[in-house]
């Protein structure tokens, strides 16, 4: 018996899944971003049903509370600046996500951190961490080179939030890995 141990990119599952649903329906959409879905014309209210029972059977849910669908474009911006972290002119997260969504950070924080029980900052620290995480597996890239594309001054900044995220550094992170895979 052979046995292969998979990974997978979330976001490109979650937007085939969404895309196949969409396609199945015979609505008009536009998709906009990673979580919000247009919808053209005015489609009939069964369609509208059928569809959002198509994406719940998929692991797909609609946001039905503003504040809620708030929290969640916050989220999809963070973690797409940090995609593109080093790609932008101004890499400060209040800015970017005042430009982005059209809110005061002063709001945006509040709205937050009531609901999810944890700062933006925080969210952006996780998120930033997974992303290193998954460069450490998947690139070659070095720690220098990740902490630059992450937006850290340097890599024991990196290095530092790692171990208080994770409970180890980066380099032992990767040689569990590492090792775990060896053996399996």
């Amino acid at each position: 018996m052979i046995s292969m141990h998979l990974t997978y990119d979330a976001q490109k599952v979650y937007m085939k899944v969404l895309e196949e649903c969409l396609k199945a329906s015979s609505i008009e959409y536009e998709l906009n971003g990673w979580s919000e879905v247009k919808l053209k014309g005015q489609p009939a209210l069964s369609e509208i049903r059928t569809f959002k029972n198509k994406l719940r059977e998929a692991g797909i849910y609609v946001i039905e509370n503003s504040r809620h669908e708030l929290i969640q474009r916050t989220k999809d911006t963070i973690s797409e600046m940090i995609l593109h972290q080093e790609d932008l002119k101004s890499p400060k997260l209040s800015t970017y996500l005042t430009e982005k969504l059209n809110y005061s950070y002063t709001y945006l924080s509040k709205i937050f951190s009531e609901h999810t029980h944890y700062s933006i900052e925080h969210f952006v620290i996780l998120k930033k961490i997974d992303y290193a995480k998954k460069l450490l597996l998947e690139s070659r890239l070095s720690l220098t080179q990740i902490s630059y594309k992450l937006g850290y001054s340097s890599v024991g900044h990196l290095s530092k939030q790692f171990k208080k995220t994770t409970g180890m550094t980066p380099t032992a992170f990767y040689n569990i890995i590492q090792k775990r895979n060896r053996t399996l």
